[in-house]
Order: structure tokens, then C-alpha cells, then sequence
């Protein structure tokens, strides 16, 4: 058996991973320059990546390049995201959580040797927030960024904002060389043409710098020389090489091509060796179904629907299809975030007869409509729905499936039109607010055809929720939330898919983070 550890985390980005669909590259192991030595480090993922501007990325690939390039403000521990911790800065905050101050702690320097200061935190903050094409952008909506001095940095919210630490811990919001970035087409107007500049050299003060970047193949690392954090790597050259297809990665893995292998499904870790470690978690990406309370409803248009549905499902049976690092999704906030259920719900027939009843369905058939192309965390979107059907079936819910191209399918799930789908939904930082768009009203809610005078009491339980100035109050507030939207909520959630990184016994350290997917840095040689 392999070595498996076992650790409660949370995944990001499933926006990202909606707009990136499809774009990896090739399944050659062997492009470019990828030779190996006791310096060097070679890891195999299937890239996500249109960038290393960390003011432009916002994918998987994309956020752990960043991180190895660029520091942030806040930082979290390891794979612990429940607690931000200071990174570049400490910050204390008001009362009300609308002004916060950020002070810079140290005499950290970028990779040129000149010291990091707080017109660099502002003009790299104040860029995104200029590009509104950017899709880090919406990360800093609402925010005034102000220099207080050399050392210090402002920023004030128009609503209450605990959640603001989390946020900048996003490798996207990365601190760059304000006047190198500037020299080479920085602005915060909107004007910014650096991308280019930064897609070729990298102006952080992260352990590594950028060598060389292949969208199609390959990204290459060198050790930052000047860097004086407490991450400084022992490797002095890494590569991050695109391969897409998992069984390639297995196979550089046991052959002693490649270190680390980022995208082994449950299957592939179960028969691992004991020369490979894996850290097997779950991803925090929650699967789940949706009934549409709108037109495109129709008839079954009716959240007892949704009830019956979730009292109907065997959840031990739909886990199965999801392999190692799988959990049951124990309500629209995954476990491991504030809030979060214990447990989820037990299959319960006696119950999904009687919320049948009480909806008055007659056995009209409900249509599935999913993405056929796109398995989330290993988990493929067509065994799951035919088990969900066979199951309802069971119960006493007729079911025909619908699948559709991923690219045909997203259109009709964020326009509202799907009546009854099969989706997924992952936070873009480390915080319970990316779940409050479940709500009726907001985001995932108006896609379910579900306004805020639908259900006026979880509307309201969301709004407290977001406005939250007090910790221990904002956790019951999002408590209640997830309670009230497994009573009443037209959303079924049923998996939250595992990650799994295996690594070889020549090295310690690769364990996966929900913010930046792994800290290269950390990956040491073992012994």
C-alpha cells in the first residue's frame, strides 16, 4: 500500500475551471528541457495556465506558479486554510471590519535586491482593480487601496468585510516590483500592457524566478538568489511539465521520470507502491443537483421535489464513483469551512414519499441535463447521473438523461435555463461568502430560478451572514444558512470530490492547498 495522508481542505476556483475547460496541452512528458539532477525538481500536472502574470492569472496552474513567484500580503500554513496568517504584512482592523491596515513586516526584498514598500503593494493591487478584463479583478470589488506610508497600507470597504485576510492570500493578488513592472507597461488606469513583459521575467520577491514559460509544455524555475523569506527551496531548478493524460503521469512517476504527479485519479492511488506517497484530501468542489424553481421548472418547479430527491439518494453508493479523498457533501458548504454540517443526510424513502406527496407529483419525467466531457476531482459526470437515475427510479421519480458537450451545458446552467442539472460549484478564496450565492436572489440561486422573495427567511439569513462583524456570530449566521438550505433549498448536494498528489520516495513535502494547489517551495528531498 502507499503511504496516505488523510487532511480536511477546501478547494478553489471552480470559476476558473469553467472558463479554462479544454485547455490543456499535450500528453508528452518529454517537451522541452525536462532533464532531472539531485537540484532539480520535475512535477507533471495537466495545465491550467494562461499566464504567469499574476495580475491576469486565475486557474489551478496558473495560482501555484504564482505562489512560487510572488508573495502575498496574507499567507495560510501548510494545507490549513481555516486561519490566514501574516505573509508580507500583519494587519489589524476595525470593529465594524470596513477599515483595515496592513503593515509590512521585515526588510523583505524582490528578486533585484530592492526592498519591498508599500507603494508596490498599492500599484499591484490598484492594477487589477484598473484592468477590468482581469480575472482577478472582482476579488478587490469595492475596495480603496491607500499608501499610509512606506510601511503601511490602507484599505477601506463599503460593507463589513471579514473575509478580506482570506482574499489576499490569493496568489493572483501577488506583490509586483512596482517600478519594473511600471517601466515595462504597468499602469493602474487601465491602460496596462506588462503581461507580456511578465510572461518572460518575472518581477516578484517569491523563492523562484521565472526561466521560461511554454503555455503548451512547459513552465522552468530558478532559485530567487535574493531571496531572504523563511521559504528559500532547496532545489535550484524546477519544472512543471504539461501532461494531461493521468496514466502518462503514473507512468513518469514509477519510471523515475517525474517527482510529483498532480492529477492521479482514486483508482491509480489505490495501486500505488510503497515508494509513493499520496496526500489524498478532499477538493472542497462541491457536486451537486439542481431543480429549477423558475419557468424553465415547469411543473416540478417546487422545492419539495428537491426534498424528496435528497431523501432518495443512496450516498454511500454515489461515493463510490468517486474514489480516494471523496466525502459526502454534507450541505451547499462543504465540511471544512465555517459552517459546515457534521454530517449529511441518510437516505430516507419513507420521507421522500411523503415530500412527493406533499409536491403532488404524478411520476412526470424530470430530464438531467449535464456535461458529459468534464470530470471534476476524477469524478465523471455520466456514471454518477445514470446511478442518480437508477436510484430516483427506485423512489418513484421517473428520470431521462440529457447530456450535452460541457461548452453546450454551461450556457444553459448559468443563463437559468436548465430545468434540472447536474453541476459543481468551488469557492475563489478560502471563506464561506463564495457559498452565500447559493441563496435565493443571488448568483447559483437566480441559475435555479429562485428570487429573494421565494424564501424572504434564508435571504435574510444570507444577508446577516455577509454582514457579519463578529467571528463567533458570523459562524452561527452561516450555520443557519446551511441548515436552512438543506430543509428548503431547490440544490441537492452530493460529493465533494478528492484531490490526490503522489509523489516519489526521493522527495517530502507535496501536499495539496485548496488557494494555490501546492507550494512548490515547500517540496524539500528527502532525508
Amino acid at each position: 500500500m502507499s503511504s496516505r495522508r488523510i487532511t480536511p481542505v477546501i478547494a478553489l476556483g471552480a470559476v476558473a475551471l469553467l472558463a479554462l475547460a479544454g485547455c490543456s496541452g499535450g500528453n508528452s512528458a518529454n517537451n522541452g528541457d525536462s532533464s532531472q539532477g539531485s537540484d532539480s525538481l520535475v512535477i507533471d500536472t495537466a495545465f491550467s495556465i494562461e499566464t504567469t502574470d499574476p495580475g491576469h492569472t486565475y486557474d489551478p496552474t496558473g495560482n501555484m506558479i504564482a505562489k512560487a513567484l510572488y508573495e502575498t500580503l496574507v499567507d495560510f500554513e501548510g494545507s490549513d486554510v481555516s486561519t490566514p496568517v501574516p505573509g508580507l504584512a500583519s494587519w489589524e482592523q476595525n470593529d465594524e471590519a470596513t477599515e483595515f491596515t496592513f503593515t509590512l513586516e521585515g526588510d523583505r526584498v524582490f528578486s533585484d535586491g530592492s526592498p519591498i514598500e508599500a507603494k508596490d503593494v498599492v500599484f499591484s493591487l490598484q492594477r487589477i482593480q484598473g484592468m477590468e478584463d482581469a480575472k482577478p479583478n472582482f476579488l478587490l470589488g469595492g475596495l480603496t487601496i491607500t499608501e499610509v506610508d512606506d510601511k503601511t497600507i490602507q484599505f477601506t470597504s463599503e460593507t463589513p468585510l471579514l473575509q478580506l485576510p482570506a482574499i489576499l492570500a490569493n496568489p493572483a493578488l501577488g506583490i509586483v516590483n512596482s517600478d519594473v513592472v511600471i517601466e515595462n507597461g504597468g499602469a493602474t488606469d487601465g491602460t496596462d500592457s506588462a503581461q507580456k513583459f511578465l510572461d518572460g521575467e518575472s518581477a516578484g520577491s517569491g523563492p523562484f524566478v521565472l526561466d521560461t514559460l511554454d503555455l503548451s509544455s512547459q513552465v522552468v524555475l530558478t532559485k530567487n538568489d535574493e531571496y531572504n523569506g523563511d521559504e528559500a527551496s532547496d532545489y535550484k531548478r524546477v519544472v512543471v511539465r504539461n501532461v494531461s493524460e493521468s496514466a502518462t503521469q503514473l507512468a513518469n512517476l514509477k519510471g523515475g521520470d517525474s517527482m510529483v504527479a498532480m492529477d492521479l485519479n482514486g483508482d491509480q492511488v489505490a495501486g500505488l507502491g510503497d515508494d509513493i506517497t499520496v496526500d489524498s484530501v478532499p477538493s472542497g468542489q462541491t457536486i451537486f443537483l439542481l431543480l429549477n424553481q423558475g419557468a424553465a421548472g415547469g411543473d416540478l418547479a417546487n422545492v419539495k421535489i428537491a426534498e424528496a430527491i435528497r431523501y432518495a439518494l443512496d450516498y454511500d453508493a454515489l461515493l463510490e464513483l468517486a474514489g480516494a479523498g471523496a466525502v459526502q457533501a454534507t450541505g451547499v458548504i462543504p465540511p471544512g469551512f465555517e459552517g459546515a454540517l457534521d454530517s449529511g443526510v441518510e437516505q430516507d424513502l419513507d420521507k421522500a414519499k411523503a415530500a412527493l406527496a406533499e409536491a403532488g407529483y404524478t411520476g412526470q419525467t424530470l430530464k438531467l441535463q449535464f456535461p458529459n466531457d468534464y470530470p471534476v476531482g476524477g469524478v465523471e459526470f455520466t456514471p454518477l447521473a445514470e446511478r442518480v437515475q437508477a436510484q430516483l427510479e427506485d423512489a418513484g421519480i421517473t428520470v431521462d438523461l440529457a447530456p450535452a458537450p460541457f461548452a453546450t451545458e454551461l450556457d444553459a446552467y448559468v443563463n437559468g435555463t436548465e430545468g434540472f442539472g447536474l453541476w459543481f460549484w468551488g469557492p475563489d478564496y478560502a471563506d464561506s461568502a463564495n457559498f452565500l450565492p447559493f441563496a435565493p436572489g443571488l448568483k447559483v440561486g437566480l441559475r435555479a430560478g429562485w428570487a429573494a422573495e421565494a424564501n424572504p427567511e434564508i435571504a435574510g439569513i444570507a444577508a446577516g451572514a455577509a454582514a457579519a462583524t463578529d467571528p463567533e456570530q458570523r459562524t452561527a449566521a452561516f450555520t443557519a444558512f446551511a441548515e436552512a438550505m438543506q430543509a428548503e433549498g431547490p440544490f441537492v448536494p452530493l460529493i465533494v470530490p478528492g484531490r490526490n498528489i503522489s509523489s516519489a520516495d526521493s522527495v517530502k513535502g507535496a501536499v495539496y492547498n485548496s488557494v494555490w494547489e501546492m507550494d512548490i517551495a515547500e517540496i524539500t528531498p528527502a532525508g
